[in-house]
């Protein structure tokens, strides 16, 4: 094998497949990146054996052929090379050797043979359609921050991907819950969609994905069945498999009789809760809102710190209502209310609590109150 690449792709490529190899590995060939060159493209692979990422980029392929490679190492290495070098790939000693040069710079590395790599299959994929990015990286934001990292409850370890009947017809759902806190984003359903089963797409599949679509603004193609999941945008294919378990029926934890609407500034409300948790120690950070009125009274009590009290106007017309709230939890809820007014539903100091986006029918977030 023998290329030569610009340097601003190869580490741009790099960067994505190295994020999937885990730092320790118990078998040294997952610990590499695969290199494959034919055709003027260069496609890298990696894997840890539930997760698979390919992507393949412009390269000029003087001979072709394919190797594997250290993936934390060559991505040191084209990551310290000066910006628009030109990076030239030989492979030398029938496969055991990489040479990366540029410039006056020269590197050699041990590879790994290419038949030893792991395949994960995906091509018995039934269910497909398409969804654009904007649409995949709204349900993931306003979700993940939801999904638990308890291992033992491991069904909650990722984001519940299935669609579901809903008054204006069938929407593609998200949902994660961590048993404090309970995120809800809804879209219509993509055609192609209907029919899906239900499935968990693992934590590191959801973080992974994230990064990957950062900066693509086009369609993605969704292709899964009951045990994996393949996303496929531009010249990269991520495919992964699902979590094997059944997730919480999570519309009984959701409130459907909260009585009592208070809105508030989004903003505001968010400033004034991460002022006065200022002054919390501990790890509840609880912080207690009185409703009275049109006004929200908001305090901690820390009995090192001291405490702190706020005010801010509401439109609030029930009854006077106390309620406590990791105010962690709370944060994490508000920040993903883009629009002006944030709604909460209360029934007491002892009910889930109901956030709304005032300005997005299509995204709910349930919180659990605690005692303060």
């Amino acid at each position: 094998m023998k290329l030569t690449i610009e340097r601003a792709e190869l580490l741009k490529a790099l960067s994505h497949v190295q994020s999937v190899v885990e730092r320790r590995n118990t078998i040294p060939i997952l610990s590499n990146v695969k290199l494959a060159a034919e055709d003027g493209k260069l496609a890298l692979t990696a894997t840890d054996l539930d997760l698979a990422f390919i992507e393949a980029i412009d390269a000029r392929v003087d001979v072709g052929g394919v190797t594997t490679a250290p993936a934390l190492t060559l991505h040191d290495i084209v990551r310290k090379i000066p910006e628009g070098a030109q990076i030239d790939l030989t492979v030398t000693g029938e496969g055991q050797r990489l040479q990366v040069a540029a410039g006056r710079s020269r590197f050699t590395l041990s590879c790994l043979p290419a038949q030893d790599f792991p395949e994960i299959k995906d091509d018995n994929l039934p269910h497909r359609f398409k969804l654009s990015a904007s649409d995949l990286k709204r349900l993931i934001d306003k979700t993940r921050f939801a999904v638990s990292t308890e291992e033992t409850r491991y069904y909650l370890n990722g984001i519940y991907f299935h669609v579901a009947d809903s008054d204006g017809g069938q929407v593609l759902r998200a949902v994660a819950t961590d048993g404090h806190r309970l995120a809800r984003v809804e879209m219509p359903a993509p055609a192609g969609a209907k029919g899906m089963p239900g499935v968990i797409v693992p934590r590191k599949t959801v973080n992974e994905l994230r990064k990957l679509i950062d900066e693509f603004a086009g369609e993605i193609s969704v292709g899964l069945s009951d045990s994996k999941i393949r996303f496929t945008f531009n010249d990269a294919v991520l495919s992964s498999k699902l979590i094997d378990g059944t997730f919480p029926d999570y519309g009984r934890v959701i409130p459907a009789n909260n009585d009592k609407v208070a809105e508030l500034d989004a903003r505001l409300f968010a400033d004034a809760v991460d002022r006065v948790s200022t002054i919390s120690t501990d790890k509840t950070r609880a912080v207690k809102l009185t409703l009275n009125g049109n006004k929200l009274e908001l305090s901690v009590t820390s009995p090192d710190n001291g405490a702190a009290t706020d005010e801010l106007a509401a439109t609030y017309g029930g009854v006077p209502l106390e309620v406590g709230f990791n105010s962690r939890y709370l944060l994490d809820i508000l920040a993903q209310i883009d629009g002006n007014m944030a709604q909460m539903l209360l029934a007491d100091a002892a009910s889930p609590t109901l956030l709304k986006d005032a300005e997005d029918e299509g995204a709910l977030y349930v919180l659990m109150p605690m005692r303060v």
